[in-house]
């Protein structure tokens, strides 16, 4: 079993149809993009005990809201720990193991939720399922991009778009699980994480199995345009990871992602309240939650398009796009808001919120360009952590400056006037930070472009 994990064993035969494996990624990222929609369950696990009504010894809202944030905090740890060793040993192996801590993180979590034990709970989800997030957000990154030399924003783009799509699938799932699992004295919520981590263990092992890495030398039959002159961020040499953290360009573009999903994730987590406060009695809860269906939609299009659109107009350029018009828009909501305007208002925060998602997908790609394709799954692991920071900041920055509002005598509405103009402050030094990515220094490169592959194993574990 563990020899068909092995680097050796996913290497594709002459003739490869090299589209085979967006689907694999897809069904990856389709699976953890379920994170997403993880507060389906928060209600629920308010009345474990109660069912109808929560009791004094069930959980409190706060408290659950919190393992979202645990599992997004260990998914950017995983990634940057395990980057070198996912390159090392492959996609398959690496898919494999997101694979079984993804599901184990359901299991664990449902024998918390049947022993009510909350700390279960959290190691489950949060820890043990955010480490398999993170080994398979990052899984098929190095292998699309090596497949997709020509194209590798589109090729990146068309996985990571699943993750933003995940939450469309897992969260009427999880409602149909849960209403299928109910009982007088259960809200089903235990069986309802048994089955989902089950079918997703199912799922992730096709992406698992059916992934293939590019024989050594492989180059697709067309002709690579991308690669210009005039992209003087594009670069033939590669640089490993470890050298690539002591460059400038690699801490300018994590503040780069940093600012963009700070933003984009605050909006993200007020955006139901918002918009029913910006237009009392005209929004109701049923459609603030169409809206923000309707962000999704545009935050996993976004994922495809944007990146799409950066293999032709360049990385720093598309980057450029998001802070400029993402700050612009953002500012430009307090107005829109005041002019009573529902049709602009929701226009505005989804065009923003594309640019969200794009900033996630064209992330592989940029870097890719700057450090080559040696060892840039682990360099894209060691990015991620700014979104582990951005989702603490970005809910903290936002909920923060509302609450100073409302104590000043705002109204609610009102309120959101300062933090949308903070947001476009934080979008505006990612501008800068973008604007001051260079090409990265000769000092820094390998002294061999060649990537090495591991040594083949004997039949008693040695190498030969």
């Amino acid at each position: 079993m563990i020899g068909i994990l092995d680097r050796a064993r996913t290497i594709a035969k002459p003739g490869y149809n090299r589209w085979l494996v967006p689907p694999a990624a897809l069904a990856i990222h389709l699976c953890i993009g379920q994170v997403y929609s993880l507060s389906v369950f928060n209600l629920p696990m308010t009345r474990l005990l109660g069912i109808t009504q929560a009791t004094p010894a069930d959980w409190k809202l706060t408290s659950i809201a919190a393992i979202f944030s645990i599992a997004i905090v260990f998914l950017g740890l995983s990634a940057a720990l395990f980057g070198k060793w996912l390159e090392r040993v492959g996609p398959r192996k690496a898919m494999f193991v997101a694979a079984c801590c993804f599901s184990a993180g359901f299991l664990i979590a449902a024998l918390g939720v049947e022993l009510h034990s909350f700390p279960l709970v959290v190691f489950g989800y949060g820890v043990v399922g955010g480490i398999g997030l993170g080994i398979g957000y990052i899984s098929p990154v190095s292998t699309l991009i090596k497949w997709f030399p020509d194209r590798p924003g589109m090729a990146t783009g068309f996985a990571i778009m699943g993750f933003g799509g995940g939450a469309m699938i897992g969260s009427p799932l999880a409602v149909g699980l849960m209403h299928h699992f109910a009982s007088s004295i259960s809200l089903g919520v235990a069986p309802t994480f048994v089955t989902m981590g089950l079918l997703y263990f199912a799922v992730m092992m096709f992406g698992a199995f059916s992934v293939r890495l590019p024989a050594s030398g492989w180059e697709p039959a067309v002709e690579i345009t991308h690669v210009q002159p005039s992209h003087k961020l594009v670069s033939t040499h590669q640089v490993s990871a470890d050298e690539a953290i002591k460059t400038p360009q690699f801490w300018l573009l994590w503040l780069a992602l940093l600012c963009n999903v700070s933003a984009g994730i605050g909006v993200l987590e007020m955006a139901s309240p918002m918009i029913q406060e910006f237009f009392p009695g005209m929004i109701k809860a049923s459609a603030a939650a169409g809206f923000v269906g309707l962000l999704s939609l545009f935050n996993m299009g976004g994922r495809f398009f944007w990146s799409s659109i950066s293999d032709k107009i360049g990385r720093k350029a598309t980057y450029a796009i998001y802070f400029a018009l993402g700050a612009l828009l953002y500012c430009a909501v307090p107005s829109v808001g005041a002019a009573q305007s529902v049709g602009l208002f929701v226009a505005v925060l989804c065009v923003a919120l594309s640019m969200y998602g794009g900033g996630f997908a064209a992330a592989p790609a940029y870097l890719r360009d700057l450090f080559g394709t040696f060892q840039v799954g682990a360099i894209h692991g060691r990015l991620l952590t700014a979104w582990s920071v951005a989702g603490v900041v970005g809910p903290l920055l936002i909920n923060s400056t509302r609450q100073l509002q409302l104590a000043r005598g705002f109204a609610p509405a009102q309120a959101y006037d300062q933090t949308m103009y903070v947001l476009g402050g934080v979008l505006a030094i990612g501008f800068i930070s973008n604007l001051l990515v260079h090409p990265v220094t000769s000092r820094h490169f390998r002294a061999t472009q060649e990537e090495p592959l591991p040594a083949p194993r004997n039949a008693a574990g040695g190498t030969r």
